[in-house]
């Protein structure tokens, strides 16, 4: 096993381990969930969005719309 493969599964490992116990104690905040809903404003009680908003959701699905092409077109994008 590569240096680089080992350190990918010790990664997901430790995501595995950190989100588990998060969602074991079942405290609000504390899943990588509800900490993306906290960082992109996705529960904001107003209803028409700021800029700033608007610009960090947009990121938000620019970068998880890339990441799901890229994966599935094994790199060609």
């Amino acid at each position: 096993m590569s240096p680089w493969t080992l350190s990918w599964v010790v990664w997901l490992a430790a995501f595995g381990v950190i989100e588990g116990l998060a969602l074991a104690n079942k405290r609000p905040g504390d899943t990588l969930s509800e900490h993306v809903w906290r960082w992109f404003a996705v529960a904001r009680t107003t209803p028409e969005p700021d800029g700033w908003t608007r610009l960090r959701r947009f990121l938000l699905l620019a970068g998880v719309s890339w990441l799901s092409v890229h994966f599935l077109t094994g790199g060609w994008v």
